[in-house]
C-alpha cells in the first residue's frame, strides 16, 4: 500500500500522486516515511524533497513549510516548491550573489537572518539543479 502524497504552496498544486517513500528534509535533519508511519507533523527546512516510486526518483525543492503524516497520507504545505528541472540556475545564482552582498554588509539582525535564509534557498536551488539534471541540460555542457 502506496502512501498518497500531496505537495502544495500558495500558488498551486505541485505533486499529488502515490509513493513509496518520501524523504523530506525536516528541521532536525532528514526524515523518510513509508508507508504505515505513525502520525508526525514537523516543520520543513529549505532542502532536497525526494519521492520514491518503484524504480525512480524524483527530486523537488522546497523552501520550507510543513509536513503531515496521517493515515497513509503525507500532505506538505511549502512556502515555495519546485521540481529541479523547473529551477533557472541563472537566476538562483543571481540570488546567491545578492544574498552574499547582504551578507558581507551585515545588516540589522532581522536582514542578517533574511540574507541568511536567501543564502541557504538558493544553495540548496543550485545543488539540486546541478546534480538532478541530466548533463545534456546543464550549461557547462553548452546544450
Amino acid at each position: 500500500m502506496p502512501l498518497h502524497l500531496e505537495l502544495v504552496t500558495a500558488e498551486r498544486v505541485v505533486l499529488e500522486e502515490d509513493a513509496d517513500m518520501v524523504i523530506a528534509p525536516a528541521a532536525d535533519g532528514e526524515v523518510g516515511i513509508l508507508p504505515h508511519h505513525a502520525p508526525l507533523l514537523t516543520v520543513l527546512q529549505p532542502g532536497e524533497l525526494r519521492v520514491k516510486r518503484g524504480g525512480t526518483e524524483q527530486t523537488l525543492v522546497v523552501t520550507g513549510g510543513f509536513m503531515e503524516v496521517l493515515n497513509g497520507k503525507v500532505t506538505i504545505l511549502a512556502d515555495a516548491a519546485e521540481h529541479a528541472e523547473e529551477i533557472d540556475i541563472a537566476r538562483a545564482e543571481e540570488s546567491r550573489k545578492r544574498a552574499t552582498e547582504a551578507l558581507a554588509n551585515r545588516g540589522a539582525g532581522t536582514e542578517n537572518a533574511a540574507a541568511e535564509l536567501a543564502m541557504r534557498r538558493a544553495v540548496v536551488r543550485i545543488n539540486v539543479a546541478r546534480r538532478r539534471r541530466p548533463r545534456s541540460q546543464s550549461p557547462e555542457s553548452g546544450a
